[in-house]
């Protein structure tokens, strides 16, 4: 979810502070909702600005610096490797997505192996 700029922020408390129209036609007017007026309204009495507030984080990656490192030599030893495999060998305890998210990160693709056996279907002739 994106962050309303400064601009509409100020613009939509002009307004409720001049008493224009109800929230209700100014949420309309601007495109937000009354729930989004009241709580920048209240965030504004409690801090005295309308700014937005900084992110919040979350949760920080599993495969960041040496865990990292010993994927990508994992991954170069054996890039046929699975998800499940690569995430045993660097010893992480991490979800599979976690696995793929490192991957992405470390900008590796993901192929299949061609080692198997092909299609048995062949190209249809017309």
């Amino acid at each position: 979810m994106r962050t309303y700029s400064l601009d509409l922020r100020e613009r939509v408390v002009r307004a409720v502070d001049r008493g224009e129209q109800t929230r209700q036609q100014i949420a309309e007017r601007f495109g937000v909702g009354t729930t989004w007026i009241k709580k920048l309204l209240r965030q504004r009495e409690e801090t005295g600005s309308i700014a937005p507030k900084p992110h919040g984080g979350g949760m920080p990656a599993k495969y960041r610096g040496k865990a990292l490192e010993r994927l990508k030599k994992a991954l170069a030893a054996q890039p046929d490797a699975t998800l499940e495999e690569l995430r045993d060998r660097v010893k992480v305890k991490a979800s599979l997505m976690a696995v793929s998210r490192a991957l992405d990160r470390l900008g590796a693709r993901r192929k299949k192996s061609r080692s198997g056996p092909r299609n048995k279907i062949g190209r249809m002739s017309r």
